[in-house]
């Protein structure tokens, strides 16, 4: 099981990054051994450290390319939905039961606790989506969307939180009517709005208006 006659190096690693959700997701982070991994793309253990080197490596690579990204599918799919309701929709979906790519996460953060090699790489991961969603929080309250005083850091942070609790607390734990739900984000989206709608985040020393 070396390279596939016909599959470019590109293709090699999409296949091991696809097996990678897979396998971590049915049998957990320290269930699963590179060679499973390599065996369910078809692979050598070989090919496959010619791309990734190492177990961790391969988690948090597997997360950046096919890991839960529901708030960037919705923004792309409506570019012009308004913040508040686009919190709110994705929110309603958190506590549905997580799919590969939720178990992915969950196994990436439970790893990052025990294990050095994977809290390294998960550092940089969780910071990259903190400052994708700080950044969509600036651009809210450019907009009027969000109240300007409050820190787009620590909105992000409590999204982030929200997110990645949901891949840990599923269903089968604890569940929420959706009703419910529903009405609770509706009130907390609607607590981080300005007073003032027509407010505007002022603008930095030495930019016009």
């Amino acid at each position: 099981m070396g390279r596939i006659a016909g599959v470019t190096a590109a293709e090699t690693r999409e296949r091991l990054l696809l097996a990678a959700v897979d396998v971590f997701a049915r049998r957990g982070y320290d269930g699963t051994r590179v060679a499973d991994i390599a065996a369910a793309a078809g692979v050598s253990n070989g090919a496959l450290y010619a791309h990734f080197g190492s177990k961790a490596e391969l988690i948090v690579a597997a997360l950046r390319a096919h890991g839960p990204r529901l708030l960037a599918d919705m923004l792309a799919a409506d570019p012009g939905l308004p913040v508040a309701e686009l919190f709110v929709a994705v929110g309603r979906r958190l506590p549905c039961r997580p799919d590969a790519r939720g178990s992915l996460i969950a196994e990436a953060l439970v790893a990052a606790r025990r294990d050095e090699d994977v809290a390294r790489p998960m550092h940089d991961y969780v910071g990259e989506r903190a400052g994708w969603l700080a950044g969509l929080v600036r651009a809210a309250q450019d907009d009027g969307q969000i109240d300007p005083a409050l820190s787009p850091g620590a909105v992000a942070h409590l999204c982030l939180l929200l997110a990645m609790g949901s891949a840990l607390l599923t269903p089968d734990l604890h569940a929420v009517g959706d009703e419910e739900w529903t009405a609770l984000l509706t009130r907390l989206v609607a607590a981080i709005a300005p007073t003032d709608p027509t407010s505007r985040t002022p603008p930095k020393q030495g930019e016009h208006q």
